[in-house]
């Protein structure tokens, strides 16, 4: 089978892993305009030479799907899978006349909400693409409230790599305190205001653009605990596996979930995850086994989990191990590869 990949935004983490293994078998070409490097991955330019927000790239889209159009119009792939609204844009206008089917898969937005014209677009899109693919079970009842039809949809979640994501491994060095590390910006100002009640531990927070740190760092200014506070900003992903080894405690406290990717790398690694209890983690993280669900915005219930798992060595590492064996069997990007392929063969039939 012939894949094309489709990514006008930036890759999500797993996609270079899930596209080595479906290239085990067949052939995968990943077109994006960023300049992502690796075997089977072809660079379509279209707009400047720089990252922009998809909302930014509408005005090159229309470029985009010709370059694409130029290449599939030689080698027409057997089958489409674009990733987010503005790839679906592109594939679809790009293999207008080629009977090639699409199959869509959307991504996160920002917290604060989808914008009304993206929304109209994603909707005509899922309405448009001859197969859905939804992250998690949430996610499959807002494409059927968008207008998405129930047998167009498949629930296959994001995927890890377990062998970059594994309890055994290289990790950051540390001090002597409890250490607790907050992956990405959303929801980080809870993580801030549990530490009051958590005295004996520090805070690591990876994520965010210049703002959204300042921000943070200012919250934990105000809140008197700055001093055991760790801002780092962006972490290249190529870092995060030991930067999550180094960690007692990983927390993952968006209110809006899409993919839950954070909550399940630090499971590969055997580290307990306390999670917002919303999206994809509802699907990954098993309460009380494999880690722990908490409502959004509520520091005091975070603050007595966080303690718990700290005074509780024992606990941890039955967490940790469980959590490793979940994401192993349920999340590889084998397993996932194997989901996909799947809808693949399914939507060609």
């Amino acid at each position: 089978m012939d894949i094309a990949i489709v990514s006008a935004h930036e890759l999500t983490p797993d996609t270079p892993a899930i596209a080595r293994e479906l290239a085990r078998g067949h052939r995968v070409t990943v077109y994006t305009r960023s300049k992502a490097k690796g075997a089977g991955v072809e660079h379509v330019p279209a707009g400047p030479d720089v990252e922009l927000s998809e909302s930014d790239l509408l005005p090159y889209i229309s470029d985009f799907s010709d370059g694409l159009r130029r290449r599939w119009s030689k080698t027409r792939p057997d089958i489409i899978h674009a990733h987010s609204w503005s790839s679906g844009l592109a594939a679809i206008a790009g293999s207008e006349g080629l009977g090639v089917p699409v199959t869509q898969t959307f991504h996160a937005h920002p917290e604060g909400g989808t914008p009304a014209t993206v929304r109209r677009l994603e909707c005509a899109i899922g309405r448009r693409a001859r197969a859905v693919i939804a992250a998690c079970a949430d996610e499959e009842s807002e494409l059927i409230r968008m207008g998405v039809p129930r047998r167009n949809i498949s629930v296959v979640p994001h995927g890890v790599d377990t062998q970059r994501f594994r309890r055994q491994g290289p990790a950051f060095p540390r001090g002597d305190l409890p250490r607790l590390l907050h992956v990405g910006h959303a929801g980080a100002a809870n993580a801030v205001d549990a530490l009051i009640a958590v005295s004996e531990a520090e805070l690591v927070i990876a994520g965010g653009d210049d703002l959204s740190v300042e921000r943070l760092r200012v919250h934990a200014r105000e809140r008197g605990v700055a001093e055991r506070v760790e801002l780092l900003g962006m972490v290249p992903h190529t870092a995060m596996p030991k930067l999550m080894r180094s960690a007692d405690l990983i927390l993952s406290l968006p209110s809006s979930v899409p993919t839950g990717t954070a909550a399940l790398e630090a499971m590969a690694c055997g580290i307990p995850v306390i999670a917002s209890a919303a999206g994809a983690h509802l699907d990954s993280v098993v309460d009380g086994v494999t880690g722990f669900l908490i409502r959004p915005d509520q520091p005091a219930e975070l603050a007595g989990r966080i303690r718990q798992l700290l005074s509780d060595p024992t606990l941890r590492t039955a967490i940790g191990y469980a959590a490793a064996d979940r994401a192993r069997s349920r999340y590889s990007v084998e397993r996932i590869s194997m989901e996909l392929l799947r809808v693949y063969e399914k939507t060609c039939a």
